[in-house]
C-alpha cells in the first residue's frame, strides 16, 4: 500500500499542471454537458412515461450528482497525469479515455435513442471500464483511484435503475 509521502514523490512537477487541471476538468465537464443534452429532451416526454423502478430519484438529483462526479474525475486523472511518465500511466489515462466514451454513449443510448437494452450493456461494460481504471490508477495514486470510487457506486446504482427500466417497459 501506498503511504501519501510515497504517492506525493510519484508525482513530477508540471510546469503547466494548473493549465492541465483545467484541461481535464474541461474535458469530462464537457462529456458530460454534451450528453446532458439527451436527457434534457427526454425528460418531459419519453422518460416521463416510463414506469420507474423503486429507488429512482427525483430527476433533480441528477444534474447535481453527474457535476460533482465527473468534477472528481478530472481531478483523479489529472492527479494520474502528474506522476512519473510510464506504460501504466498511459494505460490508466487510455482507459479513463475509454470509460468516458462509454459515459457519452450510455446518455445516447439510453434518452437519445431510447434503447434500454443496449444501454445496459453500455453501462456493464462502463462498470467493467470504471474498474479497471481504478485499478490502474491505484497503482500511480491511491487518492486517485478514491476519487472515482463514487463514480463507479453510482453507476453502479445506475446500472441498476437502468435494469429497471428495462424490465418495466417491454
Amino acid at each position: 500500500m501506498t503511504t501519501g509521502t510515497q504517492e506525493q514523490s510519484t508525482f513530477e512537477p508540471r510546469p503547466m499542471a494548473a493549465l492541465a487541471l483545467a484541461g481535464w476538468l474541461l474535458l469530462c465537464l464537457a462529456v458530460s454537458g454534451v450528453s446532458s443534452i439527451f436527457p434534457v429532451h427526454s425528460l418531459p416526454t419519453w422518460y416521463a412515461g416510463l414506469i420507474k423502478p423503486s429507488l429512482t430519484p427525483l430527476n433533480a438529483v441528477f444534474g447535481p450528482t453527474w457535476t460533482v462526479l465527473f468534477v472528481l474525475m478530472g481531478i483523479s486523472a489529472w492527479m494520474v497525469w502528474k506522476t512519473r511518465p510510464s506504460v501504466c500511466r498511459v494505460r490508466g489515462l487510455r482507459l479513463f479515455l475509454i470509460q468516458l466514451a462509454f459515459a457519452f454513449l450510455w446518455n445516447w443510448t439510453f434518452f437519445g435513442r431510447h434503447q434500454m437494452l443496449t444501454a445496459l450493456a453500455d453501462i456493464v461494460i462502463l462498470l467493467v471500464t470504471i474498474t479497471m481504471t481504478i485499478w490502474t490508477f491505484r497503482k500511480m495514486s491511491v487518492t486517485a483511484a478514491w476519487l472515482l470510487v463514487p463514480y463507479l457506486a453510482w453507476v453502479g446504482f445506475v446500472t441498476y435503475l437502468n435494469l429497471g427500466f428495462w424490465r418495466l417497459n417491454p
